[in-house]
């Protein structure tokens, strides 16, 4: 299957709940350290980034509680959405340039980047960018002059919708105002990708 048409293009990631399914990763490990049952589909009514309030954390209480998990929610069994990994060797098959650009902390970027190649992800190291804030996402696909980037966070895609990048957002609960292409499942990327 021919992902995109014949010439090469740059295409950017952001990871954290685009290519891997890391907030409800973390609400499956905030039931457990918390002994709380709460269903999926509390988790897919939060509207909002943060995910402590279903669990009665006040916002401070989940800053404190999201950073003293990192490592876990980081670094043990997040998964991968499904037809991520696959999608991008498929692009990185044909040819095209792919970049990871994440805002995790500097000091988990290269654990990051090495926890990603395990999971199967095609990954250059030069072309893996971490460390930054998300309002800075944008000085790094200006850099690159990307041909399209995805991302979940309307914070970070606000900032770019004046570039000539193309923006694909990953669906979720919030970010429903965007009206951009949207990726509710990766078999959907093709089909957005030859649209454009």
């Amino acid at each position: 299957m021919n992902l995109t048409r014949d010439e090469k293009m740059k295409f950017g990631f952001d990871i954290d709940d685009t290519l891997i399914n890391l907030r409800e990763h973390a609400f499956s490990l905030y039931k457990q350290k918390l002994n709380k049952d709460l269903s999926l589909d509390v988790f897919h009514a939060i509207k909002k980034v943060e995910i402590h309030e279903p669990f009665g954390l006040t916002e401070d209480q989940g800053k404190e509680m999201w950073n003293s998990s990192l490592e876990e929610i980081y670094f043990t069994t997040c998964p991968p959405f499904t037809g991520a990994v696959e999608t991008l060797q498929e692009l990185y098959n044909q040819g095209h340039e792919i970049y990871y650009i994440t805002a995790r902390p500097k000091e988990h970027g290269e654990r990051t980047k090495d926890w990603m190649k395990q999971q199967g992800f095609p990954i250059q190291d030069e072309r893996f960018f971490y460390g930054m804030k998300d309002d800075e996402k944008i000085n790094i696909i200006q850099q690159l002059k990307l041909d399209y980037y995805v991302d979940d966070k309307p914070a970070v895609l606000n900032t770019l919708t004046g570039e000539p990048v193309k923006l694909i957002v990953k669906d979720q609960s919030y970010n429903q105002d965007l009206d951009m292409d949207r990726i509710v499942t990766w078999t959907d990327f093709p089909e957005i990708i030859q649209g454009n």
